[in-house]
């Protein structure tokens, strides 16, 4: 297993790698919760964690903002000349293609949260303190079109997710390319 830090061009910057690990601990923890809360009854709790919810989804929509913009601004590095020769071209193609996937996603996800919350009637108040405008117009038949549209969405995520990781864990402990090292902490 390759253990040494690669130089800072072949490393993603600081700014990226703490947006990729919060982003994805929140996105993580907020799939939990909504898959949690779902099933709970009407009670006080389940209006909290709905709150709670919407707070992080619209957080995390903010984030994405700043993610994207930080890698239109300092884009990604190339992936190393080792991995390219020994990674098949449907390989590359997949993983370009998920992390495309995954940024649209990071978007389209908590919009559709935003326009099923407006469109069912109910209002986002970031931290109970910032209320966010109506997305779309209150319409109960919409609510009832984009409500499984937002958990389709969110499924797609939470499996783009799982083959991100199992192809960074494939790279880590069959290839042992130390690809990883590019997204963690370490000297540049």
């Amino acid at each position: 297993m390759s253990s040494a830090i690669p130089p800072p061009a072949a490393r993603y910057g600081t700014t990226a790698i703490a947006l990729h690990w919060v982003l994805g601990l929140a996105i993580l923890a907020l799939l939990v919760m909504g898959w949690y809360m779902t099933d709970l009854p009407i009670s006080p709790q389940r209006l909290k964690l709905y709150n709670w919810h919407k707070w992080a989804g619209m957080t995390i929509l903010a984030l994405s903002v700043l993610r994207l913009a930080v890698r239109l601004v300092h884009r990604p590095p190339p992936l190393p000349a080792k991995v390219l020769s020994t990674m098949p071209t449907w390989q590359q193609l997949a993983h370009h293609g998920t992390h495309h996937l995954l940024y649209a996603l990071f978007f389209i996800v908590p919009l559709l949260g935003w326009a099923y919350s407006s469109a069912a009637g109910f209002p986002i108040v970031v931290f109970g303190l910032v209320p966010l405008p109506d997305f779309v117009p209150v319409s109960p038949a919409l609510a009832d079109i984009l409500k499984p549209l937002h958990g389709l969405t969110a499924y797609a995520l939470v499996a783009l997710v799982v083959l991100h990781v199992g192809a960074v864990l494939k790279h880590q402990f069959i290839d042992r390319d130390g690809l990883m090292a590019r997204m963690l902490w370490g000297r540049g």
